[in-house]
């Protein structure tokens, strides 16, 4: 079993860049600005041949109204958690009272706590950890996290306390099964995640809902669902697990005009969300039924449908509403997003609960729909159909001959046709292919996507080619014709 180490202090004292200094990611958002981190985010790193668990938090300000309450609770959910507890202070600022209560309530909960002077480059470590020893902590570090001064030999002693198979006792044992929870880039971590689990997207506008919904689903206070737009950052990756499959959540943090986006941990948090889409198998698009369609939530489906991701509409905040006004609403949805009609729209309320059940069957149906695998026998007949009820235009007196089609890929759902002349395919025979594709293979929530390829002519440029038997003869001519 890995230990698993909660990372807490003050705001700004450098937990998240510790995180992925640890484990050697960039996972976490780093950036010069208290407050940064807010809810929990958990990775894996590897030192010494041992393997452990760690858990970012959001900074204890001491406190206790408004979202400083919420993170509050996050952090205390990830010391109830951890093995081990990592304190972390500021070498540069000096002792401060804040620093003294942390270390109190840490010191209750009777765990291991070692504390970590951070920030100690460009002045004397000695000097700067001396007024720290007043804490009481018998394991004293002094590093510097932003450069990886200090962190091999601290990681080095901290893991030869843990046994192998005494850890990670508090945590859910879905998180702990192999392979382990892997959280942030999907290029490195998601690769070690379990290939059964169906990963899902949360994304849309700030305040829309997006923490809710996630917290309704996996039943407790996972992220920070605050009143306030722009409460997560970053995106954060939950293992749940319903009727004996598994589910990556993926909350992500909300997207607004980037005419809008001025700080620069807020590009940083639109970049996270990109990843994320990318990353998940399904999207579900969230929505405020309060708010009328603007032109952000038709930019962000762009991005999605460029990514070929399968889609399903969540409606927010649908009770209370009266019935003129959820008309008036689903008249908008049909009028202003005309291409999202593969797409399932499910109105329900995240904070009550009302309508949540039913996204799973529509998560199950896209799932099922970008996953699928055709034989090409069954594409081509499909094609060949098509083309039957539905020739093709002329192009210069000229037929496009469409031959035959295989499956490029999964997620998103793509085929590939071969024939002459495909270049030339006008996009309304395009769309009339993929709605035949898409109805014939009676997906949901999916996107079809066509890729064409023009099959090569084996005897283009060879027509004025002589045979070998012609080039014997014509060279016999030419030896009889220098003679004469």
């Amino acid at each position: 079993m890995k230990p698993v180490f909660a990372l807490v202090g003050r705001p700004n004292v450098g937990k998240s860049t510790l995180f992925n200094r640890l484990t050697r990611s960039r996972d976490a958002l780093v950036a010069d600005f208290p407050g940064l981190t807010r809810d929990r985010k958990y990775g894996t790193g590897s030192m010494f041949e041992r393997d452990y668990l760690l858990i970012d938090t959001g900074g204890l300000s001491g406190e206790l109204d408004g979202i400083d309450e919420f993170m509050a609770r996050q952090t205390q959910a990830a010391i109830a958690e951890a093995d081990a507890l990592f304190l972390i202070v500021d070498g540069r600022e000096g002792l401060s009272s804040g620093d003294e209560y942390i270390a109190e309530s840490l010191r209750q909960t009777g765990k291991p706590v070692y504390l970590m002077v951070n920030k100690i480059d460009g002045v004397d470590p000695d000097q700067a950890a001396s007024e720290f020893y007043g804490l009481g902590f018998a394991n004293v570090y002094r590093i510097a996290a932003a450069h990886n001064r200090g962190i091999s030999s601290m990681m080095e002693s901290i893991l030869e306390d843990f046994a192998a198979d005494d850890c990670a006792d508090n945590l859910p044992s879905e998180w702990l099964t192999e392979p382990a929870f892997q959280t942030g880039a999907a290029s490195e971590a998601l690769a070690e995640l379990d290939e059964q689990a169906i990963r899902i997207a949360f994304v849309g506008r700030p305040n829309v809902g997006k923490s809710t919904l996630v917290n309704r689903i996996l039943g407790e206070e996972r992220v920070i669902a605050y009143d306030e737009p722009g409460t997560t950052r970053d995106s954060i990756f939950v293992p749940f697990e319903r009727d004996e499959q598994a589910y990556i959540l993926i909350d992500t943090a909300g997207m607004r005009r980037r005419s809008r986006v001025h700080e620069t941990v807020e590009k940083f948090s639109v970049a996270k969300t990109l990843e994320a889409i990318r990353a998940s198998h399904v999207v579900i698009m969230v929505m405020d039924a309060h708010e009328s369609i603007a032109d952000q939530d038709a930019h962000l489906l762009g991005l999605i449908l460029d990514e070929g991701k399968a889609l399903v509409l969540a409606i927010n905040k649908w009770d209370g509403l009266a019935t003129d006004e959820r008309e008036r609403i689903k008249y908008q949805l049909d009028f202003k997003l005309p291409f999202l009609e593969f797409a399932e729209k499910h109105f329900i309320s995240a904070l009550h609960g009302t309508g949540v059940g039913h996204l799973y069957k529509a998560i199950h149906n896209a799932y099922r729909s970008t996953m699928i695998k055709v034989p090409t026998s069954r594409l081509t007949r499909i094609l060949e159909t098509a083309v039957q009820l539905h020739q093709p235009p002329l192009i210069a007196g000229r037929r496009i001959k469409l031959r035959y089609a295989h499956q490029g890929g999964s997620n998103p759902f793509l085929v590939i046709i071969h024939g002459n002349q495909t270049e030339k395919v006008p996009p309304a025979y395009q769309r009339y292919l993929i709605n035949y594709f898409h109805k014939t293979l009676k997906l949901q929530g999916t996107q079809v996507k066509l890729e064409f390829r023009t099959s090569e002519n084996p005897y283009e440029g060879h027509r004025n080619k002589l045979t070998p038997r012609q080039q014997h003869k014509k060279q016999r001519l030419m030896k009889f014709v220098k003679k004469k």
